[in-house]
């Protein structure tokens, strides 16, 4: 998807991810090129569900004008990234989910493309376990859960962290009219192969190639802007500066691995 300000184009795509798979390292490797942006979680899909949910209200229904609406709803991204610097944005967010991705069809339905970071749920859980015991705010502390096995399953409630991301990346990979949209990226991939997969990245989102270092990272930022993990757990979103490290995990529970453990369903070929 473009837009062109004066001779300037800018192309918007989709970052969709499931938490602990690597969405801030991914950010942090392309950030180097000056050109080429992968933004934080950020508030750009907050203002889109917001402003559609207007339509559903009451004032809208007692004068449902609609061109004016539309308006507003076709530039809401345009604006935000207008005066950014890069020309090419990743833009961070829960965009497979149906009510997204509907948005996104009406109003950005040109060449819509994603990107889709998934890891094994099972290492996910673990991820989010090993940050709870080495930060006592983390958001796995901040819970009734009090054991491993209640807190893997209040992150994987409805209302958790992980269903709502695992929801958004099965309608953008099992969905056969969006299939063609997205591009899967394994965790494992990227720790492994970083060149091979950021070069697919670049390919499949038509970008001239940036050759970047897999040794060295600087933290996640934009323009000196960063990440405050005040609520929901210190170092959430700090990356190992000296290359690239799978970590090792305490095993979990053996009822947590039958609950949890068939859940990477992109791998699937239906």
């Amino acid at each position: 998807m473009q837009w062109t300000w004066g001779s300037v184009i800018k192309q918007i795509n989709f970052l969709v991810g499931l938490p602990r798979a690597g969405n801030t390292l991914l950010g942090s490797i392309i950030n180097q090129n000056t050109n080429f942006v992968v933004t934080a979680n950020g508030v750009t899909n907050e203002m889109c569900k917001e402003i559609e949910k207007l339509q559903r209200g009451d004032v809208f229904k007692n004068f449902p004008y609609q061109k004016p609406f539309d308006d507003v709803c076709y530039n809401i991204l345009p604006n935000y990234y207008s005066n950014w610097k890069q020309n090419y944005i990743l833009d961070r967010g829960p965009w497979g989910f149906p009510n997204n991705l509907k948005f996104l069809k009406k109003y950005h339905n040109q060449k819509l493309k994603f990107i889709v970071l998934v890891r094994d749920v099972y290492e996910v859980l673990q991820s989010f376990l090993k940050h709870g015991k080495e930060n006592k705010n983390s958001l796995v502390n901040k819970s009734w859960a009090k054991t491993d096995e209640e807190k893997c399953d209040m992150l994987m409630d409805k209302k958790g962290l992980i269903i709502g991301e695992l929801i958004s990346i099965h309608h953008l990979t099992k969905i056969e009219e969006n299939k063609h949209m997205a591009h899967v990226v394994e965790y494992n991939d990227l720790i492994n192969d970083p060149e091979k997969t950021i070069t697919n990245i670049y390919k499949f989102l038509n970008i001239p190639y940036f050759k970047h270092s897999f040794d060295k990272f600087d933290q996640f930022q934009i323009e000196g802007q960063m990440y405050d993990d005040t609520e929901v757990g210190q170092n959430l979103h700090k990356v190992k500066e000296n290359g690239l490290h799978k970590n090792i995990h305490s095993p979990l529970p053996k009822s947590v691995i039958n609950k949890y453990n068939n859940l990477n369903f992109w791998r699937n070929n239906e």
